[in-house]
């Protein structure tokens, strides 16, 4: 009898301890390298510590085709995904995302309201703003001792600078690069893509690089190309660039000039398996401290006016770290902000014109 009670004791907390388990972890879907690092440490770890909630991390690429996969087959795996702006707007109009409109989010330590502390358009239907980052182009100053390239139409310019060059392979700001490199004031940039002639402009100047480009997918990459001198120069996330030259001393150069700026935006998978871990996380994650604390490990800003006030030196190299940020009045004398509405109307298109042209 008392072996059975034991037994049936045994089973028991076996069985609770299980359900609390599932209960208590969340998978989190981020872009890997020293980003995914700057996330784990300064939100994912101090959320665990608060909560008990394990977090589980997992990298990938960008896009929504595993979302969509996920979603469609009703084999929903992923909680909380760290998603391009574009990114959201398809997915939430599509369906692939739960709507956040009822999601309290934290006011500022100085008990400004959330919704006035957060920058313009950070926030969507179905996302919460996380950090504004930049495309930009970067070189390996090695290559360039003398009369180094500082335009974007540089980049462009394989007679003054040859070599090889990196690009990320989406038409996605490739198509802004070229226009801007092609003499296009960035105001008018998307009013130019607008136009089939515009278009036409954009792949015409890519084809003037194309045989020289070596295409990239994931953000770790560019600063290995450039590393490894396997190109002039590349398009690259400012943060990787910064934490090679910062973290690793790697002589890396940022051009600025002509970069097209973003932001990142947390999201839930619709039909996530724990929903509720992911809410509670999306509110831990839009605290100012949360967003600075990344932003002190890695030079993408973040999204409330609050958090700039906590932005201070990076923590372990005590560099200040304003500087380098996308949003620094240094930074910002010729840049793009990306327009998500306008890819999130033509991206079909344009990827599949972008992916004939890639085979071509």
């Amino acid at each position: 009898m008392k072996k059975n009670l034991l037994v049936s004791f045994a089973f028991l907390f076996v069985f609770v301890s299980a359900n609390v388990w599932a209960e208590g972890e969340l998978t989190i879907v981020s872009w890997g390298g020293s980003y995914a690092k700057a996330s784990i440490d300064g939100i994912f770890k101090p959320f665990e510590e608060e909560t008990g909630i394990k977090v589980i991390v997992e990298d990938y690429n960008g896009g929504l085709a595993q979302i969509r996969a996920q979603v469609e087959t009703g084999n929903v795996h992923w909680d909380v995904v760290d998603v391009e702006s574009q990114d959201d707007l398809i997915a939430c109009d599509e369906g692939l995302l739960e709507y956040l409109d009822d999601l309290e989010l934290p006011d500022a330590p100085d008990g400004t309201p959330a919704e006035e502390d957060f920058f313009e358009d950070a926030n969507a239907d179905c996302s919460i703003g996380n950090i504004v980052w930049a495309t930009v182009i970067a070189y390996n100053s090695t290559g360039f001792e003398s009369d180094p390239p500082s335009t974007m139409h540089d980049f462009f310019d394989l007679e003054k600078y040859p070599g090889k060059r990196g690009m990320r392979n989406t038409p996605e700001v490739n198509l802004e690069f070229a226009l801007i490199a092609d003499g296009v004031p960035p105001e008018q940039v998307y009013e130019t893509l607008s136009t089939d002639e515009g278009i036409d402009r954009a792949f015409s100047k890519l084809d003037s690089i194309k045989d020289s480009i070596v295409f990239w997918v994931a953000g770790a990459q560019p600063p290995q190309l450039l590393a490894d001198k396997e190109v002039a120069m590349t398009t690259a996330y400012n943060g990787r660039i910064f934490n090679a030259i910062n973290l690793e001393k790697q002589p890396f150069v940022i051009v600025w000039d002509g970069h097209v700026r973003d932001y990142g935006q947390w999201v839930i998978v619709a039909g996530a398996p724990n929903l509720e871990n992911a809410k509670k996380f999306l509110q831990y994650a839009a605290r100012s401290t949360s967003m600075a604390g990344v932003s002190n490990r890695i030079s993408y800003g973040p999204l409330r006016h609050s958090a700039w006030e906590l932005v201070d030196k990076h923590v372990e190299t005590n560099i200040e770290m304003r500087p380098h940020m996308p949003t620094d009045p240094e930074n910002s004398k010729n840049f793009l902000v990306n327009d998500p509405e306008w890819w999130a109307e033509h991206r079909d298109d344009l990827f599949e014109r972008f992916t004939a042209w890639v085979a071509r």
